[in-house]
């Protein structure tokens, strides 16, 4: 009888993965939030310049259950979270798959800000829940949850890390290659760092800055300089969504990749959003940097090139 090795030797890996899956489901349930499942299979994706959906059939596999879960916000549920698969088309590295679990949670009455304390509140729980205590190592680095978490703005990283600023970096459309080349590896080192206030560009479906609208409401977690978190306080005005969707699709167009349906029922349905805030956790992310693992390969249980 033949021994899948590389799989038998995930088994503690994937027993720990387990444990973190279990404590964030109990972390939420505490917290007063209800579980949800929304489909898989959609008939139009969040129309954005660089995540790509992968077609099934004349629908898609959803990159994120963003949308159906900000209509159950419309519908009146204030504190929703689910744990599910998505998909991305072209994700593969050490970092990412095209297959992958995340982590969404929603809440009615709280901006990005709070949702960044809820983070952090979630992860110390889980991480101590689970014996890791109060200090991790990832890589090199060692990181301590305990310490006040670094909150840090776009325009500050720029001006701490770069010769350049945000502004002048979407101008020379090189903002994405400065912030992964010059800013990432820098982010979360020592401690868990947020990183907020994006370019308006940048936060496609996130409400603007009110005292300053070049800027979004949104922000990234990032742990020993890995991205495992995105969040933002929630754009609830269908017209303005529909009018940066046709900028996303515009510009894929321009970049030659496919353009994709408005989602209707979701523009028809975010007026009744009430003023709220969602994130995105990526469980494969944060398993690898509990379990201080070099890709991403090693904490799940199984690779696209092994099935």
């Amino acid at each position: 009888m033949a021994i899948n090795w590389p799989l038998a030797r995930r088994k503690k890996a994937l027993e720990q993965r387990a444990r973190i899956l279990q404590e964030i489901r109990q972390f939420f349930i505490k917290q007063g939030y209800l579980e949800v499942e929304t489909p898989y299979r959609i008939p139009a994706p969040a129309p954005e310049t660089y995540i790509n959906a992968i077609a099934s059939g004349s629908w898609f596999l959803h990159t994120s259950p963003e949308l159906c879960m900000k209509r159950l916000l419309a519908a009146g549920y204030g504190k929703i979270f689910q744990i599910c698969r998505c998909w991305r088309e072209g994700d593969r590295g050490s970092q990412h798959i095209p297959e992958f679990t995340l982590l969404e949670w929603y809440r009615s009455g709280i901006d990005y800000r709070g949702l960044m304390e809820e983070c952090e509140t979630l992860i110390q729980t889980v991480a101590a829940v689970i014996g890791l205590g109060e200090k991790i190592t990832y890589g090199d680095e060692e990181i301590d949850l305990a310490k006040t978490w670094e909150r840090i703005s776009v325009k500050e990283a720029f001006e701490r890390y770069t010769q350049s600023s945000p502004k002048e970096a979407m101008e020379r459309n090189l903002f994405d290659e400065i912030l992964a080349e010059n800013i990432e590896p820098r982010l979360g080192i020592g401690k868990p760092t947020f990183i907020y206030d994006f370019p308006a560009e940048r936060g496609a479906l996130a409400r603007l800055k009110p005292e300053d609208p070049t800027v979004a409401e949104r922000f990234e977690l990032y742990m020993g300089g890995l991205e495992i978190a995105n969040g933002f306080s929630e754009l609830v005005d269908g017209g303005e969504q529909r009018r940066r969707f046709y900028l996303e699709n515009a510009n894929r167009q321009q970049m030659a990749k496919p353009i994709y349906p408005m989602p209707e029922k979701f523009l028809t349905e975010l007026d009744s959003v009430p003023p709220s805030a969602g994130i995105a956790l990526g469980v494969d992310r944060l398993a690898m940097v509990f379990l201080n693992a070099k890709a991403i390969d090693e904490v799940v249980a199984f690779t696209p090139e092994e099935l």
